[in-house]
């Protein structure tokens, strides 16, 4: 082989080490699913390098045996037989020294034991196996069998692996980290659910857990609620368990928006009303309060009432009666009322607008539900809660890549949880792949996410071809991938969204 063929090989064999590199990248931060990413690594391994049985042999914490954890190439059967104790063979000897080893012949090396039995012929297949080690731990094994001949140079194999061992090595410490942390989150959960049994609401932060233990200690009383907090903060879920945690959860339970009617419809829907009271009334109805008797009535958007309202609800607080529109019978009722509200009505009192009496007779027990932006730490939770909640509910199973959570997580969310369980609801809906990914997020958050410090690094031209990409991507996947109408809406012609598709690598 003269000088040329050996440089022209050498150039290639780079090519292809920077593509598989590349590609384990990419898959070791693609989700959260760790498996599978080590698959996708596995398997680059072996389509750009020719790494065949390409395995990741982790070390149990507990009982620091090793077994296989992925492998490409292997049966179900031959990877479950794939355990091993430390200075066992080749893969054990590995993690007890902590350094690589390479065996040019397995044929010929008793070390090596072939505990998964997957190598029937064994001429000419070398083994190169490193350690997966982190900050001087030993974390596992990879390895992979080589078909050996002239031209090929374990020593570059090995350099390699150690490169992609380095990769997989800070994967699985975030994992294992991710993992501790959602087995302590779901600990408090199911200590929280077993205190307050409050199964439809998610934090673990300290405000939420003050929220609970004001629920726990309210919910069996008779005492009057109000709910405070921001559009979509979840009073109506707290409404709920203040209910089904009560006095009389077998009661009825009747809710009322009081922002979403005219004064004159919400007085006959709270009240209820006679036969002839008014044009249209062809029979007598019973009002909110009378059908919520022996339960709880919840008034959403209580800062919104006008002050005729407001005078007979006070009414109502302080006597417990009241009388249908066009009737002259005292009517009574023993519900416990629940009001919420996202106004100020302490300075809605001093100016007159909200009646100072009715406000302390509403504020008995004031609970103040925080906004998302303030408990950052309940996002990850409410995120694989909605996903869980979701993708049941359409049969998919949809996780998120780790860039698209770090935009999900630094975005302020103004809709509160709201917003958050909507756009859950239509990732899972509309993500093409089984993996939301950030080309797939709604604008304003990609938008939000490139103003984030994460990305400050990044120069100006690298930035503009992030937003872009995200653009165009997100316009061909609204119009089906037909890019004459991606093109419409992006106002630029087809060849030029021809052509940055190409520049990208966009796949439909």
């Amino acid at each position: 082989m003269d000088a040329d063929d050996t440089t022209l090989m050498a150039a290639a064999r780079e090519v292809d080490e920077l593509a598989a590199l590349l590609e384990v990248s990419q898959a070791m931060g693609s989700s959260f699913e760790l498996d599978r990413n080590l698959r996708k690594a596995m398997r680059s391994l072996s389509e750009h390098l020719g790494l065949t049985r390409a395995t990741v042999t982790v070390v149990d914490p507990e009982t620091k045996d090793l077994r296989i954890a992925v492998a490409y190439g292997l049966t179900r059967q031959q990877i479950a037989r794939g355990t091993y104790r430390i200075g066992e063979g080749v893969v054990g000897r590995v993690v007890a020294s902590g350094e690589p080893m390479v065996v040019p012949d397995i044929g010929d090396e008793p070390l090596f034991l072939d505990r998964t039995g997957s190598r029937v012929d064994r001429s000419d297949v070398s083994f190169v196996c490193v350690p997966i080690k982190l900050r001087g731990e030993i974390l596992g094994v990879l390895s992979a069998d080589r078909v050996f001949s002239e031209e090929t140079s374990l020593d570059e194999d090995v350099r390699v692996l150690e490169i992609v061992a380095s990769i997989i090595a800070h994967s699985l410490s975030l994992y294992h980290a991710y993992m501790k942390e959602r087995d302590r989150s779901e600990r408090l959960r199911g200590e929280l659910r077993g205190r307050y049994s409050l199964p439809n609401i998610i934090g673990d932060s300290d405000t939420m857990q003050e929220v609970f233990r004001m629920v726990g200690k309210v919910a069996a009383t008779s005492a009057t609620v109000l709910l405070r907090g921001e559009s979509g903060t979840g009073k109506e879920l707290i409404a709920n368990a203040l209910h089904y945690q009560g006095l009389r959860p077998k009661g009825p339970l009747v809710a009322i928006n009081c922002a979403a009617l005219p004064e004159n419809l919400l007085e006959a829907e709270l009240f209820g009303y006679e036969k002839g009271a008014f044009t249209g009334a062809h029979a007598s109805k019973q009002g909110r309060f009378e059908l919520a008797r022996g339960g709880t009535i919840f008034l959403d958007e209580i800062g919104d009432v006008s002050p005729t309202i407001q005078a007979k609800l006070l009414r109502v607080l302080q006597e417990h009666t009241f009388e249908r529109l066009g009737g002259t019978k005292t009517l009574t009722t023993d519900a416990r009322v629940v009001a919420a509200t996202n106004r100020d009505l302490e300075k809605m009192s001093s100016v007159g607008e909200f009646r100072e009496d009715l406000y302390w007779r509403l504020n008995v027990v004031p609970i103040f539900l925080p906004p998302l932006r303030d408990r950052p730490e309940d996002l990850p939770l409410l995120i694989e809660h909605f996903l869980e909640r979701f993708g049941r509910a359409n049969n998919r199973h949809v996780g998120i890549s780790t860039e698209a959570m770090r935009i999900m997580l630094g975005y302020h969310w103004p809709g509160n949880i709201r917003e958050l369980e909507n756009t859950i609801q239509r990732l899972v809906v509309l993500t093409d792949g089984d993996i939301i990914v950030s080309e797939d997020l709604p604008m304003h958050l990609i938008m939000h996410g490139l103003e984030s410090p994460d990305v400050d690094s990044l120069t100006l031209d690298e930035e503009v071809e992030m937003l872009e990409r995200a653009r165009i991507t997100a316009a061909l996947r609204q119009h089906g991938f037909v890019q004459s109408k991606a093109a419409r809406a992006l106002g630029i012609t087809p060849r030029q969204l021809g052509y940055k598709v190409r520049k990208y690598d966009i796949e439909a």
